[in-house]
């Protein structure tokens, strides 16, 4: 599974990059939002895209913010001239999925965003998207289940035999991210708390104590003069 960090903030990509999990960035305007604050100043958007993509060899998710067809070509277009590595991200709405279709004839690649249904996803692989975005935490908000969502996405692929990769979205904690694995989703993608947390074990926490607590024991008895 590749592990994609969902942000825009370059202090976390790196961060993450340093840890050597990193594949990939998602981001989305929200995200742009938040990492403008963070700065205390504005960021040209197509700059800040091109920094991500010199941080990481892998996939840059970058969003259009258009709804209509030529709109979205439009600003399409113009992403995929940032970098090699650009990933135009396109909302999953009929004028999304032409426009997924025709940036395929021209070479650019999509990730498909906004899926909360696994016949959505079907018309994304159909139309040529690189990746799907099914949002897991966004549909257990409304009571429903999100990893069955992610499941049923795999199991329509599998059968079909389409080549678009499933990108686990919207992950809030380390089971959606083991439950994703377990499922075979190509992608998840996910905030830095989250990979952290990943990290994190009580045992490990435990074990780790007594080794260092046992060293000090160790060593002191080293430093005793012998008799």
């Amino acid at each position: 599974m590749k592990f994609f960090i969902d942000t825009a903030d370059l202090a976390e990509i790196h961060e993450a990059k340093d840890m050597g999990v990193l594949d990939g960035v998602t981001t989305n305007p929200s995200l742009m939002r938040v990492a403008s604050e963070r700065a205390g100043k504005p960021l040209d958007f197509f700059d800040h895209i091109a920094k991500i993509c010199n941080l990481v060899s892998g996939d840059v998710s970058a969003e259009v913010t258009a709804v209509t067809f030529d709109e979205i070509m439009k600003q399409g277009r113009e992403l995929a001239t940032i970098a090699d590595n650009v990933v135009v991200k396109v909302p999953l709405i009929l004028d999304g999925l032409k426009a997924i279709n025709a940036l395929l004839q021209e070479g650019i690649r999509s990730n498909c965003t906004l899926c909360f249904s696994p016949t959505q996803a079907l018309l994304a692989a159909k139309a040529g998207a690189a990746y799907i975005s099914p949002f897991i935490g966004r549909v257990d908000d409304i009571s429903s289940d999100g990893m069955k969502l992610v499941q049923e996405i795999i199991e329509i692929y599998t059968i079909y035999g389409y080549e678009t990769e499933v990108l686990a979205a919207s992950i809030r904690h380390p089971m959606h991210v083991l439950e994703s694995a377990l499922m075979g989703a190509h992608v998840a993608t996910m905030p830095l708390g989250v990979i952290k947390k990943l990290v994190s074990h009580p045992l490990t926490d435990i074990g780790l104590n007594k080794f260092m607590s046992d060293w000090e024991k160790f060593e002191q008895q080293s430093d005793t003069p012998q008799s």
